[in-house]
C-alpha cells in the first residue's frame, strides 16, 4: 500500500524531491524525503509551514479533533455515541464535503501528507486496541451464562448466513473487480460483529447498564466481540488473493502459535510482576514502559505472521492482568490515545469515504439490501431466542438493536478489506455510511421500545416515621471512596441489626461515567454475581464490596448487596431514585462531600459531590441522610461498649424523621440516647387533632374512607414524642431535656454547651419553621445548605467538637412534586389511575403524605 501510495502521489511534490527513473530497475517514479521537509525554517524565509510534514501534520490533527469535539457536543442531546461523531467528522473533511472544495483539499489533506496521518493513526489505534482488550476479562465467556453466550452466536451466525447468501445471490453487481470469496467473507464479518466498547457507552448514557437488559446485552457483546476477532484473523488469513492453500494454513498455524505465546509465556510472566511489586507500592516507570513497548512488538509479530497488527495488540492486551496493573496502564495512557490518537483513525476512514465515487445506484441499493437483511436477522434471532428465555417481546427487540451496534471493529474490518482490494472505493463509502445510520438508531429505538415495568404498588415505606421502629429497614448506602466505608458499617451497629429486625443494605459504589474504559465494565462484573476477581476497579469497588461482606459474614441481621453505578455527576441521582425505588428503600445514607483533614478541619473531596447530594435531596422517592465522618469510623469508637447519640429536636418533618431513626438505634442495648427538645419561651402544647367520622347509612355497603383532618407541624410533633415516650416508659437508656430559647444566638451557645461525650448527633435538614427565631440568624450563614443551619453549625470550624453529625430529609409529597422518578412516572400515569377507582385508591393509600401517619400515643409515664 506504501508503494502504491508514494507513486501515485509523486505528482503532488516540490520538483526538487522526484527522482524520475526509468531503467530496468524501477517502472515507477520514486519520492525522495528530503531532511528539510520534515519541518520548516519559518514563515520569514518565504516558505509554507504546510509544505513540511511536521506543521501540516500539527494542523491536521487540531482540525480533525477539533471537529470531532465540536460533533460529540452537537450529537450529545441525541444521546449518540462518540464513535458517530468520529466517523462524521472525517466524512465532513474528506472528499464527500470539504475536499470539494480544492484549495482545502489541496493545502490541509493534500494527498502526499496521508502517509503520515495514517502511519500515527494506526499506532493509535494499535494501542486502543491493547486497552480493549485490557478491559475485558478473558474468563466472562465461562461466566457468562448459556443465555447470553446463545444470544451471542444467534447473532453472529444467522447475520453472516444471510449476508453472505444475499452478497452470494448478488455477487456479479456488488462485488465487480473484486476477489468475490475474499469479497463475501470479509463483507459476513462486517455484517456479524457488535461493537463491545460502543455498547457498553451507551447503555452506560441511556441508564441500562444496571438493567436486566443491560446485563445480558453485555455479556453477550463481550464474547460477540473475541469471536468477531477470531473471524478476523481468519478472514484476513484465507482472503490473501494471492496465496496458496498451504501459506494460508501456516498464518493460522502461526496465529494460533502466537495466541498460545500470549497465554502461556507472556500472562505467568505479567502475573509474576504484579505479585513481586511491594505491597503499598505501584508499578514502576520502567516496567511500564516495557510492557507499553510489548504492545509494538505484538504487533509486529502479527503483521509479520500475516495477520493484521491490531490483532496481536488486542491479545496482548487480553493477558494482561486486569487487576492494579491494568488500572495503571488504563490511566496513564487512555485520555492521549482516546482523546488524541484514536480520531485519526476514524477521520482515515472518513477521508477514504468518497462519496462522489458512488454512482451506481444499483449496487449501492444492492449493498443497503444486504446490510438490512443481515441487521434484520440478527434482530429476529435475538429476538427468537430471547422470547424462548421468556422475555417479552419489547425486551427481545430492543437486545436486538442493541446488538446490532457498529464501532471500531467494523471500521477495521472494512479498512483492512479496502487495503487488501477485496471492498471498492463504492462499497466501502456505502458499509460506512449505513453502519453510521444503523448505530445511530439505536439508542432512540431502544428508549422507545424498553419500557422497564415500575413497581410503585406496595412502596409505602418512604420514610422511617411510617415504618414501624423494629421493622426490617431498607437502606441505600451511596460509596464514592473506600473511606466512606467505615463510617457507614460504624452507622450499621448503631441501628440494631437484629433477626428480629433486620437490616437490608444495598451498597452502591457510584463511579463516574467519563467516557473511560477504566470505569465501563464495573457494572457488568458486579451486577452480574460474576466474580470480583476481574474487577476493573480493584482498587475501590473489590475493596467496598469485601468490607460490606466480611462486615455481613461477622455479624447476624445484616443482609447486603454490592452493587455499582456508572454514570456523569450530573445524572447519577437518577440512577440511585430508581435503584431506591425498585428495592423499595426507606433511607438512602449519603457521605458528606467534605472529610476530616488530621487538624480537625474539613476538605472538599470532589466538586461534583455536592452537586450529586443536592440533586439527591431533590429527587429521592424516600427519606435522605447525609452522613458527616468526624471519628464514628475511628477504631476507638467502634469498639466502645457504650455509645453516646444525641437528637436535637426542633420540629418539623425532618426532625421527626430524626426520632423515627433514634428509636430504632435506642433499642441496641449499647446505645444510650438524649433527646433535647428546643423551644421558644412561654411554649404550650397544642390540643390534640381531632378525627370525626361520618354517619354510616344503615345497610350500605360502601367502605367508608375518613379523610386525615388537617394539623399543624406542632400538632404531629407533639403525637409522635408522645407516642415515643409512651413506648418507651422506664427506659433508663433514654434521656430527655428540653432547652428554652429565644433566638439564633441563644440556639448556638446552647449546642456549644452540650457535654462531649456523644458520638453522633441527629438533626433535620429543615429544623421546625423556617421563619423560627430559633433558628432564622443561623440560615443566612449557611456554607452547606444541605446540611441545613444546624447541621451546618456543627461541622463549621467554629464548632469546636469533633462529633459526627446525621443530617435527615423526610420524604414529604407535596402539591409541587419534585422532578423524580416516582413522580415521573404518577404524571406520567395519572390519566390511567384517573380511570380506575381501585388504582386511584392504591395510589392514594401508597402516596399520602408520610405525615398523616404520625402517632396518637399520649404523654404517659416518664423515661
Amino acid at each position: 500500500m506504501a508503494d502504491t501510495m508514494l507513486g501515485s502521489t509523486a505528482g503532488e511534490l516540490p520538483a526538487k524531491n522526484v527522482t524520475g527513473m526509468t531503467g530496468t530497475g524501477a517502472a515507477e517514479a520514486v519520492v525522495c524525503y528530503s531532511p528539510m521537509m520534515v519541518t520548516t525554517y519559518g514563515i520569514w524565509q518565504g516558505v509554507s509551514p504546510l509544505e513540511f510534514s511536521l506543521p501540516l501534520f500539527i494542523l491536521q490533527t487540531a482540525i480533525i479533533v477539533g471537529t470531532t469535539r465540536l460533533l460529540v457536543v452537537l450529537l450529545k442531546p441525541f444521546r449518540q455515541p462518540r464513535v458517530i461523531a468520529e466517523i462524521l467528522a472525517g466524512v465532513i473533511l474528506g472528499p464527500s464535503l470539504m475536499g470539494q472544495v480544492g484549495t482545502w483539499a489541496g493545502t490541509v489533506f493534500p494527498l502526499r501528507s496521508l502517509l503520515t496521518l495514517e502511519t500515527v493513526a494506526h499506532l493509535g489505534l494499535l494501542y486502543f486496541l491493547f486497552l480493549v482488550g485490557l478491559e475485558m476479562d478473558v474468563n466472562v465467556i465461562k461466566r457468562s451464562g448459556k443465555k447470553a453466550v446463545i444470544i451471542a452466536v444467534a447473532g453472529m451466525a444467522l447475520p453472516f448466513c444471510i449476508g453472505t447468501a444475499t452478497s452470494f445471490i448478488f455477487r456479479h453487481q456488488v462485488s465487480k473487480n473484486v476477489h468475490q470469496a475474499s469479497f463475501l467473507l470479509f463483507l459476513g464479518v462486517a455484517l456479524s460483529v457488535t461493537a463491545f466498547p460502543v455498547l457498553a457507552r451507551i447503555l452506560a448514557e441511556i441508564k441500562l447498564l444496571n438493567s436486566d437488559l443491560g446485563k445480558i446485552a453485555m455479556s453477550a457483546a463481550i464474547v460477540n466481540d473475541m469471536c468477531a476477532w477470531i473471524l478476523l484473523a481468519l478472514a484476513i488469513a484465507i482472503s490473501e488473493v494471492n496465496s496458496t492453500p498451504f501459506s494460508s494454513l501456516w498464518v493460522l498455524l502461526s496465529g494460533v502459535a502466537f495466541v498460545l505465546a500470549c497465554f502461556y509465556v507472556v500472562r505467568p510472566g505479567m502475573w509474576w510482576l504484579v505479585r513481586h511489586v511491594p505491597e503499598g507500592e505501584t508499578i514502576s516507570d520502567v516496567q511500564i514502559t516495557l510492557i507499553l513497548t510489548g504492545v509494538m512488538i505484538a504487533g509486529v509479530c502479527t503483521d509479520a505472521i500475516g495477520i493484521h497488527s491490531v490483532f496481536g495488540a488486542f491479545v496482548y492486551g487480553l493477558v494482561i492482568p486486569s487487576g492494579e496493573l491494568g488500572v495503571v496502564l488504563i490511566e496513564k495512557m487512555e485520555d492521549f490515545v482516546t482523546g488524541l490518537l484514536l480520531p485519526l483513525f476514524f477521520a482515515i476512514s472518513g477521508l477514504r469515504t468518497n462519496l462522489t465515487r458512488v454512482r451506481d445506484p444499483t449496487t449501492v441499493g444492492l449493498l443497503v439490501l444486504v446490510f438490512v437483511m443481515a441487521s434484520f436477522a440478527k434482530i429476529m434471532g435475538t429476538i427468537l431466542i430471547a422470547i424462548s428465555y421468556t422475555m417479552t417481546f419489547r425486551d427481545g427487540v430492543a437486545l436486538g438493536f442493541l446488538m446490532n451496534t457498529r464501532g471500531l471493529v467494523e471500521m477495521i474490518v472494512l479498512n483492512i478489506g479496502r487495503d487488501k482490494q477485496v471492498l471498492d472505493d463504492e462499497s466501502f463509502a456505502v458499509m460506512v455510511l449505513v453502519s453510521v445510520a444503523m448505530t445511530a438508531l439505536v439508542t432512540p429505538v431502544v428508549t422507545t421500545v424498553y419500557r422497564p415495568a415500575r413497581r410503585l404498588v406496595g412502596y409505602k415505606r418512604r420514610n422511617l416515621q411510617r415504618s414501624k421502629h423494629d421493622a426490617e429497614l431498607r437502606m441505600l448506602a451511596c460509596v464514592h471512596t473506600t473511606r466512606n466505608v467505615p463510617s457507614i458499617i460504624s452507622l450499621l451497629e448503631l441501628s440494631n441489626p437484629t433477626k428480629r429486625s433486620p437490616i437490608f443494605i444495598y451498597a452502591l459504589h457510584l463511579v463516574e461515567l467519563t467516557g473511560r474504559a477504566s470505569n465501563m465494565l464495573a457494572a457488568h462484573h458486579t451486577a452480574a454475581n460474576q466474580s470480583r476477581s476481574g474487577s476493573s476497579l480493584p482498587g475501590a469497588s473489590e475493596h467496598i464490596f469485601n468490607a460490606f461482606e466480611n462486615y455481613e459474614e461477622s455479624v447476624g441481621g445484616v443482609s447486603v448487596q454490592a452493587l455499582t453505578a456508572v454514570s456523569p455527576y450530573q445524572t447519577m441521582h437518577e440512577d440511585v431514585s430508581v435503584l431506591a425505588e425498585d428495592k423499595h428503600v426507606s433511607l438512602i445514607v449519603l457521605p458528606f462531600h467534605k472529610q476530616q483533614t488530621v487538624d480537625g478541619g474539613m476538605e472538599p473531596i470532589n466538586p461534583n459531590l455536592r452537586g450529586f447530594n443536592e440533586s439527591i435531596l431533590a429527587a429521592a422517592p424516600c427519606s435522605i441522610g447525609i452522613l458527616v465522618d468526624r471519628g464514628i469510623s475511628a477504631a476507638t469508637a467502634r469498639m466502645s461498649s457504650v455509645h453516646h447519640v444525641a437528637l436535637l429536636f426542633f420540629g418539623g418533618p425532618d426532625d421527626r424523621e430524626g426520632l423515627a431513626y433514634a428509636w430504632r438505634m435506642v433499642e441496641n442495648p449499647g446505645v444510650c440516647l438524649t433527646i433535647i427538645r428546643f423551644i421558644p419561651p412561654g411554649y404550650t402544647p397544642p390540643p390534640p387533632a381531632a378525627t370525626m367520622a361520618p354517619p354510616a347509612v344503615a345497610g350500605s355497603r360502601a367502605i367508608t374512607i375518613v379523610p386525615d383532618i388537617p394539623r399543624t407541624e406542632r400538632q404531629m410533633d407533639e403525637e409522635y414524642l408522645n407516642e415515643f415516650r409512651s413506648r418507651n416508659v422506664g427506659n433508663e437508656a433514654i434521656l430527655y431535656a428540653e432547652q428554652v430559647v429565644a433566638n439564633s444566638e441563644e440556639t448556638m451557645a446552647a449546642i456549644r454547651n452540650l457535654d462531649n461525650a456523644h458520638e453522633l448527633y441527629i438533626v433535620g435538614r429543615q429544623p421546625g419553621d423556617e421563619s423560627s427565631p430559633l433558628t432564622s440568624a443561623l440560615t443566612e450563614w449557611m456554607e452547606s445548605p444541605e446540611l441545613g443551619p444546624i447541621g451546618d453549625l456543627l461541622v463549621s470550624s467554629e464548632f469546636s467538637k469533633m462529633v459526627s453529625v446525621l443530617v435527615m430529609q423526610q420524604y414529604v409529597i407535596t402539591a409541587a412534586q419534585p422532578a423524580g422518578t416516582a413522580a415521573a412516572v404518577a404524571v406520567q400515569a395519572g390519566a390511567t389511575i384517573a380511570d380506575d377507582p381501585v388504582r386511584q385508591y392504591l395510589t392514594n393509600a401508597n402516596q399520602r403524605s408520610p405525615m398523616s401517619a404520625g402517632g396518637r400515643g399520649v404523654w404517659g409515664g416518664g423515661f
